[in-house]
């Protein structure tokens, strides 16, 4: 898919294709997993408030948080990023603009709550894309990156074998805890709080094809510690500094 922007990432996750990722149980227990921890990081949010997805076409959280009662504006790189959300969403529901996400069309301290996931780790220019979110966030940013310190490291030296069992993985960048909070610092975002989705591998739970299996796995992995210390995907929350 052509387009005229620099970074086009979202293109690809808006797809069918990668939405295929996220079929059947164990999809749904990921994205069930994704929604739980982000309302966990975000206690605040309630209906009426206004939140921007960034490269958000994958609907994976537009659309919950549209039938949440949020005022959702979702941003992507090309019209295409649409079509799933006008498949799950009405019209009315939800705002659609297709934009630089480098140069987003809005105002300073624009939404209460700027959110970019399945996004990050995908964009060359991510330290760019970070200091727009925090721009046009009046309160928090939330997003999600793969973490260095987890079973990610192993991703360069095992990705064949990652992509013959899964078909459809990409390469993606990892970044540590302290990059990516230290980039947010630089554009006035502070007080870090983090949830790491999973310890094991998700091509492990999707070859295991069991989502009470994975959530029993995972529960025990939570609760013993690892998860925290180990565990990615990260879903990482930023506020706004009082004094920005």
């Amino acid at each position: 898919m052509a387009s005229a922007f620099l970074e086009t990432a979202d293109i690809e996750t808006a797809s069918d294709g990668y939405a295929s990722r996220f079929s059947g149980e164990i999809g749904a227990y990921f994205l069930q997993m994704q929604l739980e921890l982000l309302l966990e990081l975000l206690p605040e949010l309630a209906p009426g408030a206004t939140v921007l997805d960034v490269g958000g076409g994958h609907a994976q959280l537009a659309v919950p948080l549209a039938q949440r009662g949020c005022k959702v504006t979702v941003t992507g790189s090309d019209a295409s990023c649409r079509l799933r959300l006008a498949q799950q969403l009405p019209e009315n529901a939800y705002v659609y603009q297709t934009c630089d996400m480098l140069h987003l069309p809005f105002a300073d301290r624009s939404f209460d709550f700027v959110i970019a996931f399945r996004l990050v780790p995908h964009v060359d220019r991510w330290p760019q894309l970070l200091a727009e979110l925090a721009r046009v966030a009046a309160k928090t940013v939330v997003i999600d990156y793969p973490d260095l310190r987890s079973t990610n490291i192993l991703n360069f030296l095992l990705f064949r074998l990652k992509k013959k069992l899964e078909g459809n993985t990409r390469t993606f960048g990892l970044f540590s805890r302290a990059q990516i909070i230290s980039e947010f610092a630089k554009n006035g975002m502070v007080n870090p709080k983090l949830q790491p989705e999973f310890l094991l591998p998700m091509v492990l739970h999707r070859k295991l094809g069991s989502a009470a299996l994975s959530r029993l796995l995972e529960n025990t992995c939570r609760a013993s510690g690892l998860t925290q210390l180990f565990g990615s995907p990260i879903i990482l929350r930023m506020d706004k500094a009082a004094h920005q």
